[in-house]
C-alpha cells in the first residue's frame, strides 16, 4: 500500500516531548513528500487516575486541549494547499476508567479527526498501576509484581483486547496503537512467544477484524535500543495482513526529525 501520511505524531503539547513546533512537523512531512499528517498527542489521563510515572507527565493537562485544537487549526490552515493536516489524540485505554475516558471523547469528539487507542499502564496483582514503557527499571518492577515476563506479555494482551472490546461511545478511537509495545524492553527481558501466547495473539487480531479497526504501524520501536523492531512485531504485522486489517503508519515522532522515519522498511507493501 501506498505510504500517503505519518499518522503519529506528538506536539509541544507533549510534557515528554520536545518544544518543536507545530509548523516544524508539518514542513518536515512536505520535505518528505508525504500528503496529510495526523497530530495525535496524548489525550489527558481520565480524572480520577494517578499517574505512576514519576513526573506524572503521561499525558497533557486538560486545561490544554482548547489550545492544542486551536493551534493545530491554525497550522492546518497555514498549509492547506500543500498538506492535510488532522486534530487527533491517543487515548489511553485504563482499565476501570472507561466512564472517565467516554467522557473526554464526547466533549471533545465532533473536533476529533483521527486518534489512537493506546495501552500504556498495567495493573498488577494488587490492582496498582504500572506505565509498562516508562523505562527498564519500571518493566522490571511489572515483572516482578506480576511473577514473570510471560505474565507481563498476557496482561499485556488481554488489556489490549479489553480495549478493543470496550465501550468508550461514539468516538472511541478505532486505531489501535503500537499493539506489541510489550516488547520495548525485550533485550533486557527477553521472552519467546509460547504456542498459547501465539493463540491469544491470533483470537486478537480476529477480534480486531471483525470491530473493523486498524491497527498503528509504529516505527518508534526501531530505534528502542532494546526494541529494534517496529510494533507490532514483523511477525504480527504479517499476520495482521493476512487478515486483511487495515494499517496506518506513525513515526511515534516526539521531534520534528522523526517525522516519517524509517517508513520504508515498515513492512507495508
Amino acid at each position: 500500500m501506498p505510504i500517503l501520511g505519518d499518522y503519529h505524531i506528538h506536539t509541544p503539547f507533549c510534557p515528554h516531548g520536545t518544544t518543536d513546533t507545530l509548523a516544524a512537523y508539518a514542513e518536515k512531512a512536505i520535505q518528505l513528500g508525504l500528503k496529510e499528517i495526523s497530530f495525535t498527542e496524548h489525550a489527558p489521563l481520565p480524572e480520577g487516575f494517578v499517574d505512576p510515572t514519576p513526573d506524572k507527565d503521561s499525558g497533557m493537562r486538560r486545561e490544554q486541549v482548547d489550545a492544542y485544537i486551536k493551534a493545530i487549526q491554525k497550522v492546518r490552515e497555514m498549509y492547506k494547499n500543500d498538506l492535510k493536516i488532522r486534530v487527533g489524540f491517543e487515548v489511553d485505554y485504563i482499565e476501570g476508567f472507561e466512564q472517565a475516558t467516554t467522557d473526554f471523547l464526547n466533549t471533545y469528539g465532533d473536533e476529533i479527526e483521527d486518534a489512537i487507542l493506546s495501552v500504556h499502564m498495567l495493573k498488577d496483582n494488587t490492582d496498582t498501576f504500572h506505565c509498562l514503557d516508562f523505562s527498564q527499571a519500571a518493566f522490571g518492577d511489572l515483572v516482578t509484581a506480576l511473577g514473570s515476563v510471560e505474565n507481563v506479555y498476557r496482561a499485556y494482551f488481554h488489556t489490549v483486547e479489553k480495549s478493543v472490546r470496550s465501550d468508550l461511545g461514539h468516538f472511541k478511537p478505532i486505531r489501535i496503537g503500537h499493539m506489541t509495545l510489550v516488547e520495548k524492553f525485550k533485550r533486557v527481558y527477553p521472552y519467546q512467544y509460547s504456542k498459547v501466547m501465539m493463540k491469544q495473539i491470533d483470537q486478537l487480531l480476529t477480534l480486531i477484524k471483525t470491530k473493523g479497526y486498524q491497527l498503528d504501524v509504529n516505527t518508534a520501536g526501531l530505534f528502542k535500543p532494546d526494541c529494534q523492531t517496529v510494533y507490532p512485531n514483523p511477525v504480527v504485522l504479517q499476520r495482521a495482513k493476512e487478515n486483511g486489517i487495515p494499517l496506518k503508519i506513525g513515526s511515534d515522532a516526539h521531534q520534528a526529525t522523526d517525522v516519517g522515519r524509517e517508513f520504508q522498511i515498515a513492512l507495508i507493501d
